[in-house]
C-alpha cells in the first residue's frame, strides 16, 4: 500500500490488523509465493528503483554525511543482493506452527507450545532503503503485517519497494509526526514497535509509545586486543571490523588495547587504520605511542568514547588488563556487538561470559553480528533489549509462542 493513498494513523492500523487476521488463514506456501513475488516485482521495477533512489540521493546530498548517503544508495548489485535476499526468506523454514514443546499431562491433556504470529509490527527506521524490502519479507513470510515508516530522504525509493508487495500486509507510513504519534498510542491495534536508528530516534519512541517496545539501538562496538594476542589477526579484525562499511550498525568504533603489548601492538593496528584513512581519536596513553611511532592521531574529546561514529573514525584506549577492557566496555557499550582477540580459552570464555551485548565473539570481526552471517537469513534488525529478543531479529524473532490444548472432556476439579 503505497504512502501516496494518505490514510489517516487509524485507517492504517486497522486495516493492518484485518490484514493480520487475514495472514492467520493463509498457508506457509502462499506467504513464501508472496515474498518471492515481491522478489521478481523489484527486479522488474529496477528502473523504476533506480530512478527514485537516485532522486531521494539528489535531495539527500546537501543534508547527510558520506556514511547515511552509503546507506540510502541503491546500486544494480544492491538491487540484485536485495530481490536474492528475499528469495532467501522465502526458502527458509517457517516458525509458525512449529511445536517447542509437547508434552501430557496425567489427566491426559495433551498440552503443545506453539509459535504464533506477533501480529501488527511497526517498524521505525532511518536512511536504509534495503530494510523496507527485509522488514516487509520477515514480517509476511512470519505471518505478520507491517507498517514501514522510513525516513523522509529515503521516501521515493521505500515508495516503490513497498508497492513491490501486492499485499495490504505491507503498508508504508507516510514520514510525518503527527501520524507516528498516533500510531503510537494505537496499543489496540498494534502488537509491537521497533525504533531502528541513533539515541534521538529511540529516546522519542520510547518516551512516547503505548505500544510495546524493541529497541535496535546504535551499536558502540569494540574490540579487545589481549595481551597475548595474534597481533595480525588483531590487525585483520580491526580493518574488517571498521572499514568494510563503516556506516553499519556492527562496524567497529573502539579500539582497546592492553597495555603490557601496546608499545608494539598499537603502532602496527594503528598504521593499519591510517593507511585507510581513518581517523584516530586517543585517550593519553595511546596518543603517546601514536606520536612515539610518527601516527598521525588526535587527541580523543569528552564524547568520543561511547560514540558511534559511522564514519572513518575511531576511538584508541589502552587499557590495563582484561578487569579494565571489559568495565570500559560496560561504561560506553551499547549491547551491540563486542569482540576479543586473544588465544586464552579462559579468557576469552570470560569475556564472552561477562560481556553484555547482543553478540559478543572471540577471535572474529564484529561484522558478523548480521541475520544473515549468523543463519537466520534476513533480519529485521538487531535488538538491543532482552525481551523478548536479543540481537538478530529473524523470522523466529518475529514469532511468540502460546499454548495449544488438547483434552477429551476433561474438566478441573
Amino acid at each position: 500500500m503505497s504512502v501516496e493513498n494518505r490514510l489517516t494513523a487509524r485507517e492504517l492500523a486497522e486495516r493492518a490488523h484485518l490484514a493480520a487476521r487475514k495472514l492467520a488463514r493463509s498457508s506457509s506456501q502462499e506467504r513464501a509465493q508472496a515474498v518471492r513475488a515481491a522478489a521478481e516485482a523489484i527486479v522488474l521495477r529496477r528502473k523504476d528503483l533506480e530512478a527514485a533512489n537516485a532522486a531521494d540521493m539528489a535531495k539527500a546530498r546537501t543534508d547527510l554525511p558520506a556514511a547515511m548517503l552509503d546507506r540510502l544508495r541503491l546500486d544494480g548489485a544492491r538491487i540484485d543482493a536485495l530481490a536474492s535476499s528475499l528469495r532467501e526468506v522465502a526458502a527458509l523454514p517457517d516458525p509458525v506452527g512449529e511445536v517447542v514443546e509437547a508434552f501430557t499431562r496425567p489427566n491426559g491433556l495433551r498440552v503443545e507450545r506453539v509459535r504464533a504470529p506477533l501480529g501488527v509490527i511497526l517498524m521505525i527506521y532511518e536512511s536504509r532503503p534495503n530494510v523496507t524490502a527485509e522488514a516487509a519479507a520477515l514480517c509476511l513470510r512470519s505471518g505478520n503485517a507491517a507498517l514501514l515508516r522510513g525516513g523522509s530522504e529515503a521516501l521515493e525509493s521505500n515508495s516503490v519497494l513497498v508497492d513491490c508487495f501486492e499485499d495490504e500486509a505491507v503498508q508504508l507510513v507516510p514520514p510525518e509526526r503527527a501520524i507516528l504519534d498516533e500510531l503510537l498510542q494505537l496499543e489496540d491495534k498494534i502488537d509491537l514497535c521497533i525504533p531502528r536508528g541513533g539515541p534521538g530516534l529511540i529516546r522519542f519512541i520510547s518516551e512516547r509509545s503505548r505500544v510495546p517496545v524493541i529497541k535496535h539501538y546504535q551499536g558502540v562496538c569494540h574490540l579487545y586486543v589481549a595481551a597475548d594476542a595474534d597481533v595480525e589477526m588483531a590487525k585483520e579484525l580491526l580493518l574488517n571490523g571498521k572499514t568494510q562499511r563503516p556506516g553499519v550498525c556492527n562496524a567497529l568504533e573502539c579500539l582497546l588495547v592492553d597495555s603490557r603489548i601496546a608499545g608494539t601492538a598499537l603502532p602496527v593496528l594503528l598504521r593499519g587504520l591510517r593507511a585507510e584513512g581513518v581517523e584516530l581519536r586517543c585517550d593519553s596513553r595511546a596518543l603517546q605511542i601514536a606520536a612515539r611511532a610518527d601516527v598521525g592521531a588526535i587527541a580523543a574529546g569528552p564524547d568520543d568514547f561511547g560514540r558511534e561514529f559511522l564514519d572513518l573514525q575511531i576511538a584508541v584506549a589502552v587499557v590495563d588488563g582484561p578487569d579494565a577492557a571489559i568495565a570500559h566496555i560496560a561504561r560506553y557499550g551499547s549491547r551491540h556487538t563486542e569482540s576479543i582477540c586473544t588465544r586464552d580459552r579462559t579468557l576469552a570464555d570470560r569475556f564472552l561470559r561477562e560481556v553484555d551485548a547482543s553478540c559478543v565473539l572471540w577471535n572474529a570481526s564484529s561484522r558478523f553480528n548480521d541475520g544473515g552471517e549468523l543463519g537466520l537469513g534476513a533480519e529485521i534488525g538487531i535488538s538491543t533489549s532482552k525481551l523478548h529478543a536479543y540481537g538478530p531479529m529473524g523470522l523466529r524473532e518475529l514469532t511468540c509462542t502460546r499454548f495449544v490444548v488438547r483434552g477429551e472432556g476433561q474438566v478441573r476439579r
